[in-house]
């Protein structure tokens, strides 16, 4: 075991440093910040079903997978107000929230830091929407003498400041066999209101990991809705901090189909008094698919008068399906008023029958009911055409169900 794990960081040793002698002349902080990364990351090696946050997930397939390093293509469509950070500029925020000392996942993309999406919006500004697309286009795998399959480490950091606005739609997406291994970085200053929605289309050949940090300033509030569609093996940890009077709405979707698996991890630390949070993921499951769905909520001692609920949702459409779910409170603070739960179940039989005996095809019938749970969460977008996009997608992953 020991050998593997020393073979698997010698691996990625190598394209560090490979990485590390292309990009001479970055900021010294910068130059610290990854060398700190990956010695840090060949100190956790990676997670293993051992792990208390990890046992439901095994990265394996990961771990033994000899990568290359690639720059995934990038396409930021963002209106004019907006401004890009330089690297200096980065300084007070890059790698300050998504910590990378108990992450390797983290740690791995934090050493593997370069052309970071880091954006600003001025005080007082409303930008709507920012998108963000990052790809692994079809050429990645073009070169017949290239066998490893590419390895990407999207960095995206965005600074809202106070009294600002905004929305951010992020989207991953790809072709072929890959890794991405994603970190955000989210900060929102006093009183400003930002809409997030990230989108994971990729491969169902591809692994996916990804951390999202968020720091929700007094008297902010932060929506953000995960859809996680694509991916062979995906896995989400989200973490959201609030300061006094600080709103948060945590929303996701994921849907998994033959032998996907899904995994998120969520924290919402009540970090000060007066913060409201609300909690929402819904998730479908066919075939012989695998998801865990792990929320926590944290109040802390001084965070009095919080008011909070989470709730997790499952559909499970097959026999071989399997579910993990567990909602988690814990409360440090004695007036709070907090709520949490999760229900597992399948398709309505009565409510099949009822549409059947009105003419409607099982078949037909199976897919409206299955559409008909997810679009709660459908129907929370605020943008119109990631919310029509989505339409298309799920319509066809609706016509799937309805056929399996």
């Amino acid at each position: 075991m020991k050998a593997a794990v020393a073979e698997q960081i010698d691996s990625w040793l190598e394209l560090f440093t490979g990485h590390i002698e292309r990009h001479v002349g970055s900021e010294k902080w910068v130059e610290q910040l990854r060398e700190n990364a990956f010695a840090r990351f060949a100190e956790l090696g990676f997670p293993t079903t051992r792990d208390e946050e990890w046992r439901f997930t095994n990265v394996a397939p990961i771990a033994r997978t000899k990568f290359r390093h690639w720059h995934a293509d990038r396409l930021l469509m963002t209106p004019s107000a907006i401004e890009e950070l330089s690297e200096a500029a980065c300084e007070p925020y890059l790698g300050r929230y998504a910590a990378f000392d108990q992450n390797a996942f983290t740690a791995l993309n934090t050493a593997f830091l370069c052309s970071t999406t880091a954006l600003q919006v001025p005080r007082g500004v409303f930008v709507d929407p920012i998108e963000i697309t990052y790809e692994a286009g079809a050429d990645v795998t073009a070169d017949p003498n290239e066998t490893a399959p590419p390895a990407m480490h999207p960095r995206t950091l965005v600074v809202v400041a106070p009294g600002a606005q905004c929305t951010i739609v992020e989207t991953y997406k790809g072709a072929g066999h890959y890794f991405t291994n994603a970190v955000t970085e989210i900060v929102a200053g006093d009183g400003a209101v930002v809409d997030h929605y990230r989108v994971q289309l990729e491969s169902i050949g591809a692994f996916h990991v990804a951390t999202m940090q968020v720091a929700v300033g007094r008297s902010a509030s932060f929506t953000t809705h995960n859809i996680s569609l694509g991916g062979q093996l995906a896995r989400n940890d989200i973490g959201v901090t609030l300061a006094e009077g600080a709103d948060a709405t945590v929303n996701g979707l994921y849907l998994v189909n033959g032998t996907q698996h899904v995994d998120n991890h969520t924290v919402i630390d009540h970090a000060k008094p007066h913060g409201t949070s609300h909690e929402l993921y819904k998730g479908i499951l066919d075939g012989h698919s695998s998801a865990v769905f792990n929320g926590r909520i944290i109040v802390r001692k001084d965070a009095q008068k919080t008011d909070s609920k989470q709730t997790n949702k499952n559909l499970v459409l097959s026999d071989d399906a399997v579910i993990d779910t567990k909602p988690e409170l814990q409360i440090f603070a004695d007036d709070v008023r907090c709520t949490h739960g999760a229900t597992i179940g399948q398709l309505d039989a009565e409510a099949l029958f009822y549409m059947q005996s009105r003419g409607i095809g099982k078949r037909q019938a199976r897919g409206l009911l299955t559409r008909a749970f997810a679009q709660d969460i459908v129907d929370r977008i605020k943008v119109p055409e990631l919310r029509d996009r989505l339409e298309k997608v799920l319509s066809e992953k609706f016509h799937e169900y309805a056929n399996y």
